[in-house]
């Protein structure tokens, strides 16, 4: 059982199961067994969450070589571009996978955000309100779930490992190590298809309102939140405690 009044997951700081996966299918860099975790039985049941990005295909054509069961869940924000809707509804066509949607809480943002422009005095509120809060419902009938994060993408990703705790739930980041340049390679190599965004410069890509094409110069992530420095994240990758707290303005 877990200790909820801790501040800690697990208590004590140590994580004897992920210590046992980490040891087992991912020994050293040369040597991981993507295969083998995925069909693990003590990782229970798993998730994958996308956002229908730039680099989206080839997180779930990796995971799919491997398991082609587990289902994706995609958060409707209410605020993506349409391109992104048809991007997901084409992959879905390609890959034929079992898609959940999940969507904002209709009272939340009643009461958060009525005018639909809260992204505009307070982007952490909404992406709290919009994404955080959905995931959080989600991901409860999950035991783990995919990530498709990356190193090279910087800021509080640059040293993100394969596995970790996502407050009780285990997260996997398959592609934490790969570069940009082995994801253009990856999607060359299957065919993949693209976001049609891309082509316009927008290289991350999350609701429309808070999401511009990248400057040449700029890293990947620069378009996102472009007004705002201070924010990198949305706020769906937790730390270790895992926790939410419903404030209401």
């Amino acid at each position: 059982m877990t200790d909820k009044s801790n501040d800690s997951w697990p208590s004590g700081g140590f994580d004897p199961l992920l210590s046992e996966l980490q040891t087992q299918y991912f020994p050293d860099l040369e040597n991981q067994d993507f295969g083998g975790l995925l069909c693990d039985r003590r990782l229970g049941n798993i998730s994958i969450v996308s956002s229908f990005g730039t680099e989206s295909a080839a997180l779930i054509h990796f995971v799919n070589k491997y398991r082609s069961d587990i289902p994706i869940i995609f958060i409707d924000t209410h605020k993506h571009f349409r391109e992104t809707i048809d991007y997901r509804d084409r992959l879905m066509d390609y890959f034929k996978f079992n898609l959940i949607v999940v969507s904002p809480d209709a009272q939340d943002l009643a009461q958060e955000d009525p005018d639909g422009d809260l992204n505009k005095y307070d982007q952490n509120a909404c992406c709290t309100i919009r994404k955080t809060f959905p995931l959080q419902d989600a991901i409860s009938e999950f035991d783990a779930w995919i990530s498709g994060r990356k190193r090279y993408q910087g800021g509080s990703r640059s040293a993100i490992p394969i596995l970790e705790r996502d407050g009780e739930k285990i997260k996997i980041n398959p592609l934490a190590m790969w570069s940009a340049k082995d994801i253009a390679e990856y999607f060359h190599r299957h065919g993949l298809p693209r976001h049609p965004l891309e082509v316009q410069g927008y290289l991350s890509i999350g609701c429309a309102p808070c999401t511009r094409a990248v400057k040449k110069g700029e890293d990947a992530r620069s378009g996102r939140w472009a007004n705002n420095p201070e924010k990198s994240e949305c706020g769906i990758h937790l730390g270790p405690d895992g926790r939410f707290r419903r404030i209401r303005r």
